[in-house]
């Protein structure tokens, strides 16, 4: 194989691939830096609106989690031409959360294909001082969480049929609600929040340890403040669990520790694939009450679930265990 040509870095380029962030930021001018992403994937609920509302506001928060502000957006889409008919209501689905978020689509493209497929191209608007980044946590930060872990269970249980009308109406309602209010929240108090990511296909562990690494700093994760979508644990319990999870495990075990205690279904929930997960960040410690504050008033209420401090090993140390009940 061919290795890729190593580029010189554009000068307008503030933010690209090399620190692992949720979008790419380039600088306009001393105001004004566009921030671009794109996200699309599988279906993950059979309501084909539902579906394309999820998509939606998957792709909407990598723009949230830079401090930005979404402008446009362009459709991608791969869709079955014998299965035309359900296109209409997940376009439609996306339409609705796109204005919901003030982001009109303004086109896109689309390909014949074998597996249905639909996401969003995203341009936002960020202020170049203001831009907030995944790897700049600080030993002494506050680590925020909003949202219940456990979407990527739910996803699985709804395709194997095994998921109760509770589980399907609490993952979807989550996985459609915008992060736009966290979002506009951090990028209020741009000066204490120090990391900022959304959790998404690499689970809670997997966001945290990349934030972490990009720091230098290691977290200490306390599980026994984190929310938990209903039945989410028994469904881990009985191996309903999607292959991405397991992987996100494998991957960050070599940098995480575990209280001894710990099921084996409990640490894949902590590194459960999410879709639209909620927004991560390290904050100064000073400032988390009234952030916290600010986040329930602006109805994207978020939780204290550990703190970060210095080490020579940047990773993540669990401690406690998941209070939600294993029914729950």
């Amino acid at each position: 194989m061919r290795e890729l040509p190593i580029l010189p870095r554009p000068r307008s380029l503030m933010v690209g691939t090399e620190t692992r962030d949720d979008a790419a930021v380039w600088k306009l001018d001393a105001r004004r830096g566009l921030v671009a992403t794109l996200d699309f994937f599988a279906p993950v609920v059979d309501d084909p609106r539902d579906f394309g509302a999820i998509a939606a506001a998957n792709a909407l928060s990598d723009v949230y989690a830079m401090g930005g502000k979404p402008l446009y957006a362009l459709n991608i889409v791969g869709w079955p031409r014998a299965h035309l008919e359900w296109l209409g209501e997940v376009l439609a689905g996306g339409a609705l959360k796109a204005q919901e978020a003030g982001c009109p689509i303004v086109g896109g493209h689309s390909i014949d294909d074998l597996e249905p497929k639909y996401g969003l191209a995203v341009t936002g608007l960020v202020d170049p001082r203001r831009v907030l980044r995944n790897g700049r946590a600080r030993p002494g930060d506050v680590l925020l969480l909003g949202k219940a872990l456990g979407t990527g269970i739910a996803v699985s249980a709804i395709k194997k049929g095994v998921a109760s009308t509770e589980l399907l109406k609490a993952a979807t309602v989550q996985m459609k609600e915008l992060n736009r209010a966290a979002g506009e929240v951090y990028a209020r108090y741009w000066k204490a929040v120090h990391a900022l990511t959304d959790v998404t296909g690499f689970g809670l562990l997997g966001h945290l340890d990349s934030a972490m690494r990009g720091s230098k700093t290691r977290a200490l994760l306390d599980a026994s403040a984190l929310r938990v979508l209903p039945q989410v644990r028994a469904l881990a319990a009985d191996e309903v669990v999607p292959a991405g999870t397991r992987s996100n495990l494998e991957f960050v075990s070599e940098r995480a520790t575990f209280p001894e205690g710990m099921s084996l279904a409990d640490r894949l929930l902590l590194a459960d694939a999410q879709t639209n997960g909620g927004m991560l960040a390290a904050v100064a410690a000073k400032d988390a009450p009234k952030i916290l504050r600010a986040l329930a008033s602006a109805g994207a209420p978020a939780v204290v679930i550990g703190e970060v401090v210095r080490s020579r090993q940047p990773g993540v140390d669990v401690r406690g265990e998941i209070s939600s009940p294993a029914g729950r």
